[in-house]
């Protein structure tokens, strides 16, 4: 079975543009250490650990000198305060990882291209900064990062750490937006944007994978499948432990804010055809009527019968709840076959 999975990312172009000189192959001994995963289902992917090189402190462009970038481009974004970054899919899909400080926060933008999940991660662990490395490894076709203090392996889609001393700790979770260039350029016209100055030569913009993300019966690695949704359809996924609620971007098509419950609690969710966000609700915010308030001229997504004005980080920014936030959920958008491979899943409306 690996060897026909390698030969099936021999026949790619990754493989051969993303080895460096660096790259150690790797195989996966179920004898080493201790696993929290199956053994059997972590796979080798090929390139090796930093075979796929992670970045660090990249250097920004401004959104005016981001001319790589087209309006439909998608991006993943954070906000600390008035400094405001996006990380491009097209960067991303080459490197995988990207640690960046942003002021007081040390963040690890990790983003799987065969799962398509962004997901931000803080790079303090046990009172202790580290930074995270692309292992090579594979579980449920997901990345699996490794952290340079400990050399234990993580599970992007878990967020938390399955072998080396820090198995079993969870990592915490950073809220970031994925969206098209155009609306967080609407959203966020000074923001810096990651160059394609990176140190390494890629062919940025050109998709490393051929035809995988819309093509819902091509795969590169053995995971079980649910068929209640089209294999590639782009899920907004909200996770509580052990599981996960779904909501699809037709969810928002007719009411952009949606209230719902999912696993006790209360949550706010905003969207429109270029993003979805959730946010967790406590008792005095549920009270609250929202409604949908984007028009592309400011930071503004939706409001309330407060007069408060909320951005797409769930602050708000305007009213009398200014300086208050949402609380963050624990959501990130994917693939949706990549869910149900990790999570028991339901799907909002079914």
């Amino acid at each position: 079975m690996r060897n026909a999975i390698l030969l099936l990312l021999v026949s790619s172009t990754l493989l051969c543009q993303c080895s460096t000189s660096s790259t150690n192959s790797q195989t996966v001994d179920s004898n080493a250490t201790e696993w929290s995963i199956p053994i059997s289902e972590v796979l080798d992917g090929g390139p090796g650990r930093d075979g796929i090189p992670a970045l660090e402190n990249p250097s920004f462009l401004t959104a005016t000198e981001a001319t790589f970038l087209v309006d439909n481009d998608l991006v993943i974004g954070y906000k600390n305060g008035d400094d405001v970054r996006a990380y491009p899919h097209n960067i991303l899909d080459w490197h995988e990882i990207v640690n960046d400080n942003i002021g007081d926060v040390s963040l690890a933008v990790t983003y799987c291209p065969l799962t398509g999940t962004g997901i931000g991660w803080n790079r303090i662990i046990r009172g202790q900064e580290t930074t995270f490395g692309v292992s090579g490894l594979l579980y449920q076709t997901n990345l699996m990062p490794f952290d340079r203090a400990t050399e234990s392996n993580w599970s992007q889609l878990l967020n938390e750490s399955v072998n080396g001393s820090l198995i079993g700790e969870k990592i915490d979770v950073i809220t970031l937006v994925e969206t098209d260039w155009k609306t967080w350029k609407d959203l966020y016209p000074d923001t810096k944007v990651v160059g394609r100055d990176t140190g390494f030569s890629r062919t940025y913009g050109t998709y490393p994978y051929g035809d995988y993300r819309t093509n819902n019966t091509s795969f590169l690695f053995p995971t079980p499948k649910d068929d209640r949704l089209p294999a590639k359809d782009r899920v907004h996924a909200i996770i509580d432990e052990s599981n996960a609620k779904v909501f699809q971007f037709s969810d928002f098509t007719s009411t952009p804010v949606i209230k719902d419950t999912f696993m006790g609690r209360n949550y706010l969710l905003v969207g429109n055809e270029n993003f979805i966000m959730s946010y967790a609700l406590n008792s005095s915010q549920d009270a609250l009527d929202f409604e949908y308030a984007f028009d592309g001229n400011s930071e503004v997504i939706f409001s309330d019968n407060e007069g408060n004005s909320w951005n797409i980080f769930g602050e708000a920014v305007a009213g009398p709840r200014e300086g208050e936030r949402l609380a963050s959920s624990t959501a990130f958008m994917a693939y949706w076959f990549s869910i149900p491979a990790f999570y028991e899943t339901e799907i909002f409306g079914n």
